[in-house]
């Protein structure tokens, strides 16, 4: 019962996504809402990292701090991940 469960569950999380992408393709969408979309991976992202960064320490807030100027300086998402590591790892034995 917990197998047919998890299928159901799966086919319906992608009928939603293929039907949105679906849906998505066949619409002619306004530079608004094209600049919209391309904003709610970064939301996304903020509202799952946010709360883990004020719920933690200094050393949780000053490592966020860092991988933001790193994120922005090089522009590159993988470096500025393992520097948020590198850093909170460092920080926590710090501080």
């Amino acid at each position: 019962m917990a197998t047919l469960t998890i299928v159901l569950m799966a086919l319906a999380t992608y009928a939603t996504r293929a039907g949105g992408l679906w849906l998505a393709s066949r619409l002619k969408m306004s530079e608004r809402v094209e600049a919209w979309l391309n904003h709610i991976p970064g939301a996304i992202l903020v509202s799952i990292v946010a709360p883990t960064v004020l719920a933690g320490g200094i050393a949780d807030a000053l490592a966020a701090v860092t991988v933001l100027i790193v994120a922005v300086r090089t522009g590159s998402l993988p470096v500025a991940m393992v520097t948020g590591v590198g850093a909170v790892v460092l920080l926590r034995v710090l501080l």
